[in-house]
């Protein structure tokens, strides 16, 4: 086929979704897509999955307009709880936490909001267009991809974690392989071997990674909220008009960081297994390693640290479309499910869609494109009633979000674990951001330490060592290896060279946030004690990494042991540069006139609450107890009046009600009651 034909193609599958019920199906995808992506942890799977059974008495087209539609904008509603409450909307908007949070406890959630919506939208429409362009050149490139560049690519993300570690590198690394080391828990795919289960049914398929991140992100965000006892923000430095349109000049201004950002999330959407994940991590990273001054600002509400991910975020579908057409290979969660719409259809990826299924495949670009464009343009139009949430009072705030994330985090598996698991990493996150460790490679070393060993392993098995030495490998590994040369040459610099690093060292200081240290010695220890007793062929990835945390974590713990601290101009109290200088690209606490003894109890305090609100879960189920908790939490916490109290209340579990229960028929936990009423039905009366 040439040109013209392709560009023929292109109009007719323009001409066919702008018919007005196909429209109108493709715009209420975008609603849904964009409900979706503003809860906490339900992202757009879950509507993908609900929509599936109704594609049967769809035409292909319209089918598929409905699902792309969702799948193209949960992506850009996700951003709203990333930027005003710290929160994740999903996995693919972390990144988006770490400046477009700070930006709103400084007034400017609205320029936030905006900006992103804008690159957002340019880097949705510019992932559609390399689509378009990339569907008749690219199939070559795809099929040379074997599992060794995949291997390549991933270690090369992994090695990211040294630039997101700020003036911190060996922190990250560690809380990389830590990472890692979480994410081989379960059954060893290739061996059958269990691996760090601890004897539970629930860990043989591994940890799940939803409630994971809303542990490490959203509990300490929310335990910070409680413990100030304040709003977000009290006041804004912008207006809400003026704000927006800040927002949508900054991002206009790095339109070439929108499309190289775009242009890369395109590329590793395309990669299967990467995908939305990483992508942000991906994207953030490339800018904060070439942008000016990035390295002093990003982190601390630079709105270029939005821009960038989530430009790249918005790119990766129109990027894993395209081995899920060509290929029938999904290159995301969410292309798995299209593919399920294809099977219903009767559609086959592959050849056919390049040659004669052409215009369909042009559809689904457009579908994108026109997506992208109704799901910023609502997102703008409402933005600003969005930023006005970050002044609400934190016991309006509170009880929704934390009802949202443990349905969110619940969605999982569907098993009680889901919720330990939320509150074990909730205790995780928060301990690192309070000692200022980096909490972005922790999840980045989850993400891709299955893709690594899975990888690792194939091609061994099919290339011997020889897979080193490929082209793309020898690239990317090189790289990564001038990734992590920099950093550590950076953090050289920053403490005056070799000579003065070799001289400094002093008497061996000792201080609380060195049990840190020894918390993770002993469960790094622990978990290589126990690899002994696995299967050789199962415990050498574990092993490798395993003694690479051990010897991180050695020298990390020796450096800061030794190093004589630089006393501060203001104050006798003793801080590294190491650690107070660009520390680690995560957001942190800030308590104001508040004494330490106050944080902390104010800290247990919250811990009891979610602790209330699981026990009261685990007994009477999840619906009756949002109305119970709300109301105890509002009037016990700052005295709120009884007619604001119930009627929050009686919203919020109406909202729960009608759509998780009786719209999405979500299952729930198991409870108390439930469990002995069959039980208590067979008690004869009297």
């Amino acid at each position: 086929m040439d040109f013209l034909t392709y560009l023929e193609s292109a109009g007719s599958a323009l001409a066919i979704i702008t018919e007005p019920m196909r429209l109108l199906l493709l715009v209420t995808g975008v609603l849904i897509g964009l409900v979706l992506g503003i809860l906490p942890g339900i992202g757009g799977i879950v509507g993908l999955a609900l929509l599936l059974p109704f594609t049967y008495t769809m035409d292909p087209y319209a089918a598929i307009a409905i699902m792309l539609g969702l799948a193209a904008v949960t992506a850009t509603s996700d951003t709203i709880p990333s930027v005003l409450f710290g929160i994740p909307g999903s996995a693919g908007s972390q990144a988006t936490v770490l400046d477009g949070y700070p930006l709103t406890k400084k007034g400017e959630a609205g320029r936030a909001l905006a900006a992103a919506y804008v690159a957002s939208l340019i880097g949705g429409l510019f992932g559609a267009l390399l689509l378009g362009i990339s569907i008749p050149l690219l199939r070559p490139v795809i099929l040379y991809l074997g599992s060794p560049e995949l291997l390549a690519f991933a270690i090369f993300g992994l090695s990211l974690v040294a630039t997101l570690s700020g003036n911190a590198p060996l922190k990250g690394l560690l809380a990389a392989c830590i990472g890692i080391m979480l994410a081989m828990i379960g059954i060893d795919s290739q061996t059958g071997q269990q691996r760090w289960t601890m004897d539970s049914f629930y860990l043989w398929e591994g940890l799940p990674l939803v409630p994971m991140v809303l542990g490490v992100f959203a509990i300490p965000e929310l335990c910070d909220l409680a413990v100030n006892k304040s709003a977000i923000v009290s006041k804004s430095k912008f207006n809400t008009h003026t704000g927006m349109i800040k927002g949508a000049k900054d991002a206009l201004k790095n339109w070439y960081l929108i499309l190289r950002c775009g242009a890369l999330g395109s590329a590793v959407g395309a990669i299967p297994g990467l995908g939305s994940a990483v992508v942000d991590w991906f994207a953030y990273g490339y800018a904060l390693n070439t942008l000016k001054g990035a390295k002093k600002t990003f982190g601390q509400g630079d709105i270029r640290g939005v821009i960038a991910p989530e430009s790249a975020n918005n790119a990766k579908e129109s990027g894993a479309l395209l081995p899920t057409i060509a290929f029938g290979v999904p290159g995301s969660a969410s292309m798995a499910l299209l593919l399920g719409a294809f099977m219903i259809q009767g559609i086959v990826p592959g050849p056919s869609m390049l040659t004669e299924n052409i215009e369909l495949t042009y559809s689904m670009v457009w579908s994108i494109a026109i997506a992208n464009i109704a799901g910023a343009g609502l997102c703008f139009a409402f933005s600003g009633q969005f930023a006005k949430i970050a002044t609400l009072r934190y016991t309006l705030i509170v009880p929704a979000v934390l009802v949202i994330m443990y349905i969110g985090a619940f969605q999982a598996n569907r098993a009680w674990g889901d919720v330990y698991t939320l509150l074990i990493f909730g205790v995780i996150g928060w301990t690192m951001k309070q000692m200022k460790w980096p909490r972005p490679p922790l999840v980045l070393g989850f993400v891709l330490g299955s893709i690594v060993e899975q990888y690792l392993y194939i091609s061994v098995r099919r290339y011997g060592f020889d897979w080193i030495g490929r082209p793309v490998v020898a690239v990317a590994f090189g790289l990564t290896a001038l990734i992590l040369i920099r950093a550590l040459l950076q953090i050289v610099r920053a403490e005056g060279g070799f000579r003065n690093m070799a001289t400094s060292f002093g008497k061996p200081v000792l201080r609380f946030s060195d049990l840190f240290y020894l918390a993770l010695a002993i469960v790094v220890g622990y978990a290589l004690y126990e690899t002994t007793q696995w299967r050789p062929q199962a415990r050498i990835g574990a092993l490798i990494i395993g003694l690479t945390a051990v010897t991180i974590l050695s020298i990390s713990f020796l450096v800061k042991l030794l190093r004589s601290n630089r006393r501060l101009a203001a104050g006798e109290q003793e801080v590294t540069v190491n650690e107070h200088s660009s520390m680690h690209m995560d957001t942190t606490s800030s308590f104001e006139g508040l004494s330490l003894t106050t944080q902390c109890l104010r800290s247990l305090l919250f811990l009891g609450w979610i602790l209330a609100f699981v026990i009261s879960m685990a007994v009477i189920g999840l619906i009756p107890t949002i109305p119970l908790f709300v109301i105890t939490y509002m009037r016990l916490e700052r005295s709120e009046p009884y007619k604001l109290a119930i009627p929050y209340a009686m919203v919020l579990t109406l909202f729960v009600y009608v759509l998780f229960d009786q719209i999405m028929t979500l299952p729930w936990p198991h409870t108390v009651i439930g469990d002995f009423w069959p039980v208590l039905k067979m008690i004869p009366s009297v």
